[in-house]
């Protein structure tokens, strides 16, 4: 077995609050504590006892009720919690006074902070405001902003009150936006007046229109004046200031709803066809999200977490539920590198914070631009780094304790929007090996088949849950019979989740994702994950990112990999033979691709994950059916006709 790249004291690991779950868990439910592996075993056997507890440690104010788990065995089809009432942004708003709840910067712009008492405040006037437009529970409420302190609020305000949230980040085009909110009928819109990406103030108004236009539904448009313009003429608009004027802030009144009621509306990326509406329960979102943030990040009150994201991917959702947890947010919005590669672990440092989240792509990012923030930045405060949005390859693993800080628990993490969470993810009281996903996530029944739907100890296969669990969605909007909603998970396996992702257990206990089923190559029937081949010829100095794809070719079927190249080099015989070596060497004769062809740019979604099924439907001719869910549509064309794939 391989040896760490990190591990934790015995004094820190016994620190963490898991190891004090795990304690009491032993001591009211006789649960074995002798290794993770058996906890995780007894959480999932017995389920009931393992939410309960959870409930209980992570202090959920409201109703718990006496029945814990109904219909248990059904898939879809069980109910946690069916005689629980409580509320979401209660749970959030536990605290008031002048400590930080928010921080908030805009790439290079000055710091602003929101206190537990503003936030509590700014919600309280939104909730009366929203009261008295005649919202309530079960009506949408739909926003189209930065990740700012407003839009917690607004959400919070929109919580309170029963109202179910959905949110996109208006860098959306109006398309996509209406694909989205088209589907659910809000009856209040959110909006920004412009938004900055990359040293550029870009306003919002002509995209506003056309939105407000085509949402029939809409009573009103709450306008937040994020770059200052004047009115833009939107119609059914009112200003941020203007609609709390009426108001003062008091008491908020939270209404408390079942454990079921619907909190968000949550969005599949659409690249294969009109977006999913994922709906999320409250109770289902908030349990899973403390048991995450607390177990499995080991946040603590007065911590400070960060995660760069934007209000159209999952992880702003997951980042606001760490105010349950006590912990003050960092928020971002901007570019990442703007005005360069430093501008996160500036922040980081300004603020201090504690559990530093990211993506994949932007740590590899950091990798080509030889930055080295252990060397000029203190970081001292942080302790904990999370990856997701597609695999940490494991030259990524090697560059963060290298370059960034070497004594950090570096946590990968894998789930979706589909769950709005992780089925595998990171164990504090553990050590890191290179490549790999820590853990599975606690009362989670994640297991890897084969093709047969067998389950495998070690080795490659279907990422599969085989019993419900609390942050299943309650199903999709206006799928009255359930039938769209059994079809993404369940026809693969009866009665069992299958995710579709290609994943592999290790020796360790540990995952590794290979990338999405769907995208898996089979040249000459064998199952290739296309992570594999990233985390090859991405080590090439060459090479900045990769796209591979299998084309159908005389009834096989052949890899072909495209490759963005760095600015100078070039893609002759000798860089080919290189990849194909490199390939061949670290992964097996078998991943190597038949073509390699340079390209310019790949197409990606708006979270920045790579399309692989969009460029594999372009290479073979298809229609692709929903470009505004990319973010570079234009990209696509790149593909389109190649004299090199004729051949």
């Amino acid at each position: 077995m391989s040896a760490p790249l990190w591990k934790p004291s015995a004094a820190r690991a016994a620190r963490t609050n898991l190891a004090t779950f795990m304690r009491r868990a032993a001591a009211r439910h006789d649960a074995p504590i002798s290794s993770y592996d058996a906890f995780h075993a007894w959480s999932v056997a017995e389920r009931e006892k393992f939410w309960s507890l959870t409930w209980d440690e992570m202090e959920v104010i409201g109703k718990k009720g006496g029945i814990f788990l109904e219909d248990g065995e059904k898939m879809p089809g069980a109910t946690f919690f069916p005689e629980a009432r409580l509320n979401f942004a209660e749970n959030l708003l536990r605290q008031t006074g002048a400590a930080p709840a928010l921080y908030f910067r805009v790439e290079d712009g000055p710091l602003s902070i929101w206190s537990w008492s503003d936030l509590y405040e700014n919600v309280s006037r939104l909730a009366q405001a929203f009261r008295a437009w005649g919202l309530k529970p079960g009506d949408r409420v739909a926003a189209f902003m930065p990740n700012c302190p407003e839009t917690i609020a607004a959400m919070l305000a929109a919580a309170s009150i029963g109202a179910v949230w959905s949110s996109c980040s208006p860098d959306f085009g109006a398309k996509g936006v209406l694909d989205r909110f088209g589907q659910i009928e809000p009856r209040l819109l959110i909006a920004c007046d412009g938004y900055r990406y990359n040293g550029k103030t870009l306003p919002s108004g002509d995209k506003l229109k056309e939105i407000v236009t085509e949402l029939p539904s809409l009573e009103r448009v709450l306008i937040v004046p994020f770059i200052g313009e004047a009115d833009q003429g939107i119609d059914k608009s009112l200003g941020w200031e203007e609609a709390l004027v009426p108001f003062t802030a008091k008491r908020l009144e939270f209404t408390r709803l079942p454990f079921s009621h619907p909190l968000y509306i949550m969005f599949s990326s659409g690249t294969t066809g009109a977006p999913k509406c994922i709906v999320h329960s409250a109770g289902g979102t908030l349990l899973q999200h403390l048991k995450e943030h607390t177990l499995h990040c080991d946040l603590h009150p007065g911590d400070t977490l960060f995660y760069f994201t934007t209000c159209g991917w999952m992880m702003w959702n997951w980042l606001v539920s760490g105010l349950g947890a006590g912990a003050t947010l960092a928020l971002y919005d901007g570019s990442p590198f703007y005005p360069d590669g430093n501008v996160l672990f500036d922040y980081a440092d300004q603020v201090g914070v504690n559990v530093f989240g990211t993506s994949a792509k932007f740590i590899d990012a950091l990798k080509n631009a030889h930055l080295r923030p252990k060397e000029t930045h203190r970081l001292s405060d942080l302790r904990m780094i999370l990856s997701t949005g597609s695999p940490l390859v494991p030259e990524g693993f090697d560059y963060i304790y290298d370059a960034v800080k070497e004594d950090v628990a570096l946590c990968s993490i894998s789930g979706g929007t589909d769950i709005v969470s992780c089925f595998v993810l990171g164990n504090p009281m553990a050590p890191v090996y290179r490549g790999e996903i820590q853990a599975k996530g606690l009362g989670m029944a994640v297991e890897v088949w084969d093709e047969d739907g067998m389950p495998l100890e070690q080795g490659k296969g279907e990422l599969v849950c085989t019993k419900p669990f609390p942050s299943m969605p309650i199903g999709f909007w206006n799928d009255l019979d359930g039938a769209k909603y059994r079809a993404a998970y369940f026809e693969r396996f009866p009665s069992v989740w299958c995710h579709g992702d290609f994943a592999e257990l290790t020796a360790h206990g540990g995952l590794i994702i290979h990338g999405r089923s769907d995208a898996t190559l089979n040249p000459g029937g064998v199952r290739i994950g296309t992570a594999e081949i990233y985390a090859q010829v991405e080590q090439l100095e060459e090479v900045v990112e990769s796209v591979a794809i299998g084309q159908d070719r005389n009834g096989d079927v052949r890899i072909v990999l495209f490759v963005v190249l760095r600015e100078g080099a070039a893609l002759d015989d000798a860089l080919i033979s290189r990849i194909k070596t490199k390939i061949r060497e670290g992964a097996s004769p078998r991943h190597v691709p038949a073509k390699v062809i340079a390209v310019a740019d790949i197409p990606r979604t708006k979270s920045g994950k790579i399309t692989e099924l969009a460029v594999r439907d372009v290479v073979h001719g298809r229609e692709i059916k929903n470009k505004e869910a990319l973010a570079n549509p234009e990209a696509l064309e790149l593909y389109r006709g190649l004299p090199e794939l004729q051949d």
